[in-house]
């Protein structure tokens, strides 16, 4: 399992539009094979600043199977109007865990 990290900066004052295209959204990405869970969280010191946190099985069945499909597309049409500038994305991989 891996998980994707997207570091997005939204338009000022479109904060709660961008926050509930996302919860609309990401019916698009979780209806994607590979597709394990998603929560996107927010900065208290910059609320522009959103994470969006989602598992995947592996990196290509982010990159290829969702970045490839139509459920990209609506995606990004939904959320993509309120970016200030492009998110970037990096992959991790979990190295250790704790319980609690």
């Amino acid at each position: 399992m891996i998980t994707e990290i997207a570091d997005i900066s939204v338009l000022p004052d479109k904060q709660e539009q961008f926050a509930d295209a996302v919860r609309e959204g990401l019916a698009f990405v979780s209806d994607t094979p590979g597709f394990r869970r998603a929560r996107l969280t927010r900065s208290i010191e910059t609320p522009t600043r959103f994470v969006l946190l989602i598992e995947w099985d592996t990196v290509e069945a982010h990159t290829v199977t969702f970045r490839e499909s139509e459920n990209f597309t609506r995606w990004r049409g939904a959320v993509g109007p309120f970016f200030d500038g492009p998110p970037h994305v990096e992959h991790v991989a979990e190295v250790a865990a704790h319980p609690r």
